[in-house]
């Protein structure tokens, strides 16, 4: 299920996000280690994700993780 917008959708079509000392990263390869939070290759439902404080929830974080690097590989995904 996708945090952002809350759809359920196959993992083929769901990037796996993980926390990594307090920062998000991709996981396009969905093998790192340790909980993974799900989200559809869609800006809008990042942004959405990040306005829900979503990945703080599913990721059982205390604090809202530092974005910018998922930010940076949505902006990197969108200009390909």
């Amino acid at each position: 299920m996708c945090v952002g917008c809350r759809v359920r959708a196959a993992r083929a079509d769901l990037l796996r996000v993980v926390a990594v000392e307090g920062a998000l990263l991709p996981d396009p390869g969905k093998r790192l280690p340790g909980r993974g939070a799900w989200l559809h290759h869609d800006p809008g439902c990042l942004e959405q994700a990040i306005r829900r404080r979503a990945f703080s929830r599913a990721l059982r974080l205390g604090a809202m993780p530092d974005t910018s690097g998922l930010l940076r590989f949505y902006e990197a995904a969108s200009n390909e």
